[in-house]
């Protein structure tokens, strides 16, 4: 039996497309300056803060831009950049609007081997995730990992957790700008943690923010702004 370790799983600050409701998936833009402005103010929880300066948390990003520059901002330094936490690829959906597929936005919850042409399955997602998972309780690293990443990402990892079978209705809602944790024990199961945890300063007035062109963080609907 492999170690127990837990995964705190942030997702990038948006991008322009995020904004404008298109299937970003594997494109790599960067933040928007908006979205800059936002990250700016993300906080850690405190316990993850503690580990962060005692160097007892480990970071990892996906490849792609925009969860780089949000690990970075949020105090990674040289984090590992785990090609495995990629988005999912969209295939022919990638920069299209979600109005536009097939069955428009319900047509994100068919269950977990739905494929766009050219692109990857939602179990094709689940199991590269997995097996970094697994890689990483298999090793002696840190027990707590922060882990920044794409929205079809951690949308797999939570489903697997419950055992939602990814069709409608949804039996979370994944807020944006917010942190999620998940366990992986040592048995290999996956647990959830917690959903939905603030990264924003608790102490900042949110009409301090910039104004996004689009719905707030608190009412947008985090399928509208897929990668």
């Amino acid at each position: 039996m492999s170690r127990s370790v837990y995964v705190a799983v942030v997702r990038h600050a948006p991008t322009t497309w995020n904004l404008e409701g298109r299937v970003q998936g594997r494109t790599d833009l960067a933040i928007s300056p908006e979205g800059r402005a936002r990250l700016a103010r993300w906080r850690l929880p405190v316990d993850l803060g503690r580990l962060a300066a005692t160097a007892r948390l480990g970071w990892v990003t996906s490849p792609l831009r925009r969860a780089a520059e949000t690990a970075r901002e949020l105090g990674a330094v040289d984090p590992v950049v785990e090609p495995r936490l990629m988005e999912r690829d969209y295939g022919e959906w990638t920069g299209r609007a979600l109005a536009d597929l097939p069955g428009g936005e319900g047509g994100l919850d068919l269950g977990w081997d739905q494929r766009p042409a050219g692109g990857e399955s939602l179990a094709d997602v689940l199991r590269r995730a997995r097996a970094w998972l697994d890689e990483l309780a298999a090793g002696d690293g840190p027990h707590t990992w922060l882990a920044v990443t794409h929205l079809g990402v951690i949308r797999v990892l939570l489903a697997a957790t419950i055992g939602w079978d990814l069709r409608s209705p949804e039996p979370f809602r994944l807020l944006p700008e917010r942190l999620h944790r998940l366990r992986r024990r040592g048995d290999g199961l996956l647990q959830l943690v917690t959903l939905n945890e603030p990264l924003t300063d608790p102490d900042l007035d949110p009409s301090a923010l910039p104004a996004l062109d689009g719905p707030s963080p608190e009412t947008a609907d985090p399928r509208r702004e897929l990668g």
